[in-house]
């Protein structure tokens, strides 16, 4: 916090020393301009020196305050266990959709197989919760799920046919490689559970098949 009241010091500053000189070029401009001809106007170097110092102290401040401000703080338990739930309960979502709208039958059983393994998850989830005592806890992350998934559902519902079936299996790739670089980069490093980790670890090798299905299935749609 120290840090970055002196920062905020040094800014407001230089700032004002700019803007003090930029206020000096203003008071001397109508001098300037009477005594300059109209084929010799040449630019006032007080107003070059109040920009370019005032420029420099805002690209500074703003580089300095991005590489000291403090990082976001990682998940707690109770945070993840509402990742994986979110996070399970959107892909059900899309499944749930895609079984309604498709005519594919392979992508019906795909969908089919994302209900039934990310329902089978969050149950084990819910229940490890509540051997816990543990309440899961909304965290930026599973908000952010929740409001793209919502998103991403308005899409999907109003397209039909090939069309659908191409955004839906389009979408299941980049959800199941954006959850599993999630595990790998988030959620297992920080589980401090033995128990949830445990539950994160035997749910990756799930997502990695899932992933390598969409590939497939995208494969055959985009021929």
């Amino acid at each position: 916090m120290i840090e970055h009241l002196l920062l905020g010091a040094f800014a407001v500053g230089v700032l004002y020393t700019g803007y003090r000189l930029f206020i000096g070029w203003l008071r001397t401009r109508s001098y300037e301009i009477v005594s300059e001809t109209p084929n010799r106007r040449r630019p006032s170097m007080r107003k070059i020196i109040a920009l370019t110092i005032t420029t420099a102290a805002l690209a500074s401040f703003t580089t300095v305050y991005a590489q000291t401000a403090p990082a976001a703080a990682p998940p707690n338990d109770a945070q993840i266990a509402q990742i994986v739930l979110t996070a399970d309960s959107v892909d059900v979502d899309y499944g749930n959709l895609a079984v309604k709208k498709t005519k594919n039958a392979e992508v019906k059983a795909f969908a089919e197989t994302m209900i039934r393994d990310h329902t089978a998850v969050n149950g084990k989830a819910t229940a490890l919760a509540t051997k816990l005592g543990m309440t899961p806890e909304a965290s930026d992350t599973s908000k952010s799920l929740k409001s793209d998934g919502e998103k991403e559902m308005a899409k999907l519902k109003a397209m039909h046919g090939a069309a659908f079936d191409k955004a839906y299996i389009d979408n299941e790739v980049a959800y199941h490689e954006s959850v599993i670089g999630a595990l790998n980069t988030v959620l297992l490093p920080n589980a401090k559970n033995a128990d949830l980790k445990a539950l994160l670890e035997s749910g990756k090798p799930i997502f990695e098949s899932h992933l390598e299905h969409a590939k497939t299935l995208q494969k055959s749609l985009n021929k």
